[in-house]
């Protein structure tokens, strides 16, 4: 017989708020809670985005159905202080009544109104709200995971434990001392039993003396019967095993760091700019679900690469003509020096409206073919222009050839979500 079974959940959330609403509330605005977070992404710098966010319900969104007397029926009402209307005068709404809920229009003297409905997300929330159908693509885990990762320490021994990890030396060591410790008094007594039934024996009349003969057997009778005793001892007993006791510690999350690769020639203006920007940021957020330590390196090239500071990255005005291997050259370098691949998961962001020296492009895809994407876990190149030039013709090469390599295009700010969503999608899940 099926026996129904049903689950309550009446945690907390703080402030005596239940966790179970909260989650239905969250998961009939769906939709208005995603705009929200999406438009929350251009205000802020990369690891600003980490933070929580307001979200603003219109009030006609969250407003319950109720049930009225409808309208029909002759009614008559008596409005005290009236002086001025008679039965069947229509009046006018006063102007500048309040009840909008947006804070917009003029003040009123009368009329009544509700604010629309604010409430904040938490940062994990944030976070679930973009990458609840993402995942990292097409890699080979390696020292990583999104819940603790545990290792096994030995701690010394214990008494209990599963047979394969007895040990035998300090068992038997075990029992040893034990058997020594509980026959060291006997062993005495059996000595000086023995001792004494040798010098009664050699007693002249140990043979004709009844009294000697006796004490004799009640001796050796003692003598046996402590023997008998001692053997009662156990070679080993369940006291003395010893088994290796082995205890779980938390393994620290792999490290990971994140290059940003930006073109700043004088093609690429400060519209192109703020889309590279977000999709950067999509990229960093992402990257903090998986790792708990995060390097960010700001690499900006024209005809010369450099490494920058984030504000400079985005914000500084030197333009110049554009050789992409530049950045290539230096991002090789620096991963070289500073983050070795063993220790470090290592990720590539290329921004660019792909505009190149018409020499280097050839050049580009060999940097990335024989140095960069062999050490890298993902590597995405986004073009932020609509017409292909010669460094994507270059880079369309190695689309499907190479894995861990994936290139898109980004015409508008409002195609960097789905674009990034494309790029990083759960295999079989709809971008």
């Amino acid at each position: 017989m099926a026996i129904l079974q049903q689950i309550i959940d009446r945690r907390l959330s703080g402030k005596n708020k239940s966790i179970g609403n909260r989650e239905r509330f969250l998961r009939r605005y769906r939709g208005q809670i995603q705009e929200a977070v999406r438009r929350a992404v251009s205000g802020r710098n990369i690891r600003e985005l980490e933070q929580g966010e307001d979200v603003t319900l219109p009030r006609h969104d969250v407003s319950e159905p109720v049930f009225g007397h409808a309208r029909g029926g002759d009614r008559e009402y008596v409005h005290p202080g009236n002086q001025e209307y008679l039965k069947g005068d229509r009046i006018a709404r006063p102007e500048g009544q309040a009840g909008g809920g947006s804070g917009s229009g003029e003040a009123g003297d009368s009329g009544e109104g509700e604010d629309d409905f604010v409430f904040r997300l938490t940062r994990d929330e944030f976070m679930r709200v973009f990458f609840d159908d993402l995942a990292l693509p097409h890699l080979i885990r390696t020292q990583i995971a999104e819940v603790p990762e545990w290792k096994s320490h030995r701690a010394g021994f214990t008494s209990d434990g599963s047979p394969n990890n007895l040990h035998v030396v300090r068992s038997m060591r075990g029992a040893l001392a034990r058997r020594i410790a509980l026959g060291g008094e006997p062993r005495k007594e059996l000595r000086r039993l023995e001792t004494h039934l040798l010098h009664l024996r050699q007693h002249p009349q140990a043979e004709q003396a009844p009294l000697i003969k006796n004490e004799i057997r009640e001796t050796e009778e003692q003598i046996a019967e402590l023997r008998r005793t001692m053997r009662h001892v156990p070679y080993i007993d369940p006291i003395d095993l010893r088994y290796r006791n082995r205890v779980k510690t938390p393994v620290p999350s792999a490290k990971a760091v994140m290059f940003c690769l930006m073109d700043v020639s004088g093609s690429m203006d400060e519209a192109r700019k703020d889309m590279a920007k977000r999709f950067f940021m999509l990229l960093y957020m992402f990257l903090t679900r998986h790792y708990e330590t995060i390097d960010l390196v700001f690499l900006r090239h024209h005809t010369q690469a450099q490494e920058v500071t984030e504000e400079e990255f985005f914000h500084a005005t030197e333009t110049g003509g554009t050789v992409v291997s530049s950045a290539l050259v230096l991002m090789d370098e620096i991963i070289k020096a500073r983050y070795p691949s063993g220790e470090w998961n290592v990720y590539g962001a290329q921004a660019s409206d792909g505009d190149n020296w018409h020499q280097d492009s050839g050049r580009c895809r060999e940097l990335l073919v024989d140095h960069i994407l062999p050490v890298v876990r993902y590597y995405a190149y986004v073009q932020v222009a609509e017409t292909e030039q010669n460094l994507w013709q270059e880079y369309a090469q190695l689309e499907g050839m190479e894995p861990n390599f994936a290139m898109r295009k980004v015409s508008d700010a409002r195609d960097i979500y789905p674009v990034f969503r494309d790029l990083f999608k759960k295999e079989g899940v709809p971008a």
